[in-house]
């Protein structure tokens, strides 16, 4: 159907057809005659509310008719408020209609069949030839009695009388309303789907690695299906509650955000608490076109105090069974800034992206690693992971392994940590452990980070290597301090 449409030259019908159409708005009455007040919140998960406010200077009184287009596709219906901001109370709806049937070639020819249209040059070698035909059906392609003879396609055009009134040019609201004022700024208010925006990090860990800069984007994707000139826009970040069992033409989700802080210059947003979220409202207006992806500025600030973590980890299935001795394993590279207004941040950060870029010797910035983080309140820890070390390896040998009794192991490891830069480092050496464990003896102290996680800190010389050695019992479903049985005992060693 889509080649015979393209061979009819169906855009400038239409477009007439759309001209018609908004001249019979125009002789209505309901279109305006200033700029639209729009203003745009947008949810990070695909849901906006949108508030639309309009001049409408000769709109009659008592009940009337009144139609509002250029609404957006993936409006929600059930979700439109509207009132008068220039007469409060004047306004009051009887009746909602969402058109959302709209114009198209193939919606146009779908309404004719059965009905009389007009061919233009129907016969190829008369280009002024027009001839009056019913359209049959348009199914896999036009069909036309001309003359009581079928017709499959044309070489010509086909010319159609007018729009039929069910098609719209754009979605559109039309109200049955009463109205007692004339001279009407009318805000209309709606929830959408299609538009979302996440948040992007760049930070620019400074020479000596001790301190950073950070500039925070938001990225705005709109797919709601319309446009918004000029528009406020404000950002909500947190987890709003959405009904996902009601009827609506998408489906979306929801999200959170940060706090006024005074070293945020004219050109950042500027963020509140609302409710149990954030909200972040943009300095200046913006457009946010169809099928457009945007950035704008949402945060920045310089001399961020940062640390850089080293972690060697371990495997919780380690502790139950005989392992081989494991080499050359990578360590973990992290790192870790408090969000807090001591440290030149304080602000809720919405969940995104980090970039880090850090300075080669020649001055330039290259790339160091990215992480995601998720919404972090002000005074919390971030912890970016950026890769592994290059010049930093683990080794990890089991010297003994034990079976005590059913489910209860006790087992030993030598772990070496080598460090072949030419400075001393600090490794944090994270040990899972998934049951109930006790350490039974230990060349380093550990911090007891959780139930699950033992953590050993090592201060591993420049060019230079660090050995820790320590005894686990584990037990799986039998609590350690219960008195072990001594009937039928087993013991297996390995050296």
């Amino acid at each position: 159907m889509k080649d015979w449409i393209t061979r009819c030259g169906w855009s400038a019908i239409i477009a007439a057809f759309v001209a018609s159409a908004e001249l019979q708005n125009v002789q209505a009455g309901s279109v305006m005659v200033l700029p639209p007040n729009v203003a745009v919140t947008v949810y990070n998960n695909g849901l906006a509310l949108v508030r639309d406010e309009r001049h409408f200077p000769t709109i009659e009184t008592g009940e009337l008719s009144f139609r509002f287009d250029g609404v957006a596709a993936q409006i929600r219906p059930q979700t439109v408020s509207i009132r008068s901001t220039s007469a409060p109370g004047s306004v009051h709806i009887l009746e909602q209609n969402y058109e959302y049937d709209l114009i198209s070639p193939d919606k146009l020819m779908e309404k004719y069949v059965g009905k009389p249209v007009t061919l233009q040059n129907f016969d190829s070698t008369v280009t002024s030839d027009t001839v009056e035909a019913e359209l049959l059906s348009t199914n896999e392609g036009p069909i036309y009695r001309v003359n009581n003879k079928i017709h499959i396609g044309y070489p010509g055009n086909v010319v159609l009388p007018e729009i039929p009134a069910n098609l719209t040019a754009r979605p559109t609201l039309i109200w049955q309303l009463e109205n007692d004022a004339p001279n009407q700024r009318i805000e209309v208010s709606y929830l959408t789907g299609g538009i979302s925006w996440s948040a992007d990090y760049v930070l620019t860990l400074v020479k000596g690695e001790k301190s950073l800069g950070i500039e925070g984007w938001v990225t705005l994707s709109n797919q709601s299906g319309a446009a918004y000139e000029n528009a406020k826009l404000k950002l909500v970040a947190g987890e709003v509650n959405i009904i996902t069992d009601q009827p609506r033409r998408r489906a979306v989700d929801t999200n959170e955000a940060g706090i006024v802080m005074d070293f945020f210059d004219d050109r950042t947003a500027r963020e509140e608490a609302f409710g149990e979220y954030h909200l972040y409202a943009l300095p200046r207006r913006t457009t946010i076109k169809e099928n457009q992806t945007k950035q704008v500025s949402l945060l920045s600030a310089e001399g961020v105090t940062v640390a850089k973590k080293y972690e060697y980890r371990g495997n919780a299935s380690y502790y139950s069974q005989r392992i081989a001795p494991v080499t050359g394993e990578k360590v973990g590279v992290f790192l870790v800034f408090q969000n807090e207004e001591a440290n030149k941040l304080g602000i809720p950060l919405p969940a995104g992206v980090m970039r880090v870029y850090q300075e080669d010797e020649s001055g330039a910035l290259q790339f160091a690693g990215e992480d995601r983080i998720k919404h972090t309140p002000k005074d919390e820890e971030v912890k970016l992971r950026l890769g592994n070390a290059f010049d930093i390896v683990g080794e990890r040998v089991q010297t003994d392994f034990r079976i005590i009794a059913d489910q209860v192991f006790e087992s030993s490891y030598e772990i070496k940590v080598r460090n072949h830069k030419d400075e001393e480092i600090v490794v944090d050496v994270v040990e899972p452990m998934d049951g109930d464990w006790a350490i039974l003896n230990k060349s380093h102290e550990f911090d007891k980070k959780d139930a699950r996680t033992a953590v050993f800190t090592l201060a591993v010389p420049a060019s230079g290597e660090t050995v820790l050695t320590y005894s686990v019992r584990m037990s799986h479903g039998a609590r350690i301090g219960i008195p072990l049985p001594i009937s039928r005992p087993r013991a297996v060693t390995v050296r």
